[in-house]
């Protein structure tokens, strides 16, 4: 699952995956650090409180895998692609509600019912092979949110398939709605200053340990399918924000010449092709931001900029490259867009 690009803040020091933070104590409160692995990428999370919540935190994780993983096979979403359940959970509305709003904000360029064709490029549950032209034709009948409605019954909301062959992906939004999640734990304990980084998206809240902003990093966009190279390309010193970012020089092959991104656009079944390399978004939450940052990606820059304009809630941060110069790199921002 790693699909989205790294965000990584300055402040994520500690080795040790559960750690206080010995800054002075002000009225039995401390800073806490809890980081390790979990949905198939990393998290950090840093708050101030009178007690460590790790426990609860691994307990959110736990329950929301057991909604939205595409890799648990008894979680929610998997029953509903295998067929064998039509009943959702909270978690599922709350997703699928952010993904309805964004898949129609952007035109189709985010769509949750991509899985097949994430997988026929490789990029999901199966290994990659030689894709045809043919069978991408063959997918994209079953490609559409239109082909799904959620209905509400005795037993609570049921979805709803015209076709019986749509699945569901919610990679490029579950990360940011997980952020979300933890970050409203933290706020229902009395946290006030917190900083959530999951996978690169990141929720922050306050002020750090030591009374000022928190500071935040977009990697640069350099090719690294490796994961290891994190560059910092900006850096953000705020607060308050729901921030998500992703981009194409993470996960990515080559077929002969042809690079192939991870990125598809569910409207031709193809990987994108353009010279925007990452889109940070800034919304209203961060599973909202991580929907618009997939759907900024597939639309390329200037349709990104019109999407992001129209939309009061959010702004963003685009980095593109510059034709024949492959080492150099400009920076596009939205009219909301501040530092």
């Amino acid at each position: 699952m790693t699909r989205k690009q790294r965000i990584t803040s300055t402040a994520l020091i500690a080795l040790a995956a559960v750690v206080l933070l010995f800054w002075p104590e002000h009225d039995g409160v401390n800073y806490y650090q809890n980081k390790g692995q979990v949905f198939g990428t990393y998290y950090a999370v840093q708050y101030a409180a009178k007690a460590d919540l790790h426990d609860s935190i691994h307990a959110a994780f736990d329950a929301f895998d057991a909604s939205l993983s595409m890799f648990n096979p008894q979680s929610t979403l998997s029953r509903l692609n295998n067929g064998t359940d039509s009943i959702v959970d909270t978690y599922f509305v709350q997703m699928y509600r952010t993904a309805e709003d964004v898949h129609s904000l952007s035109g189709g360029a985010f769509d949750i019912t991509v899985a097949p064709l994430v997988n026929l490029w490789g990029f999901g549950l199966k290994n990659k092979s030689h894709v045809t032209p043919e069978m991408v034709d063959s997918l994209l009948p079953h490609i559409g949110m239109e082909q799904l409605s959620l209905v509400m019954t005795g037993n609570g909301y049921v979805l709803r398939r015209q076709d019986a062959s749509v699945r569901i992906d919610a990679g490029a939004i579950a990360k940011g709605q997980s952020c979300d999640m933890i970050a409203d734990l933290l706020r229902r304990n009395g946290c006030n200053d917190y900083l959530v980084d999951i996978g690169g998206e990141v929720v922050a809240h306050g002020v750090n340990s030591h009374g000022q902003p928190w500071r935040i990093g977009i990697t640069r966009p350099i090719d690294d399918a490796s994961g290891t190279v994190n560059e910092v390309e900006k850096v953000l010193q705020t607060t308050g924000i729901a921030l998500a970012t992703s981009g194409n020089y993470r996960n990515f092959y080559y077929d002969g010449e042809q690079k192939r991104s991870h990125t598809i656009d569910p409207r031709t079944g193809y990987p994108v092709q353009h010279s925007l390399l990452s889109a940070t978004v800034r919304s209203s939450s961060c599973m909202r931001a991580d929907a618009l940052a997939t759907a900024c990606m597939v639309l390329g820059a200037d349709d990104a900029l019109t999407m992001i304009e129209q939309d009061t809630l959010s702004a963003c941060l685009l980095i593109l490259s510059i034709a024949n110069h492959p080492d150099s790199t400009r920076i596009l921002t939205s009219s909301r867009w501040t530092d």
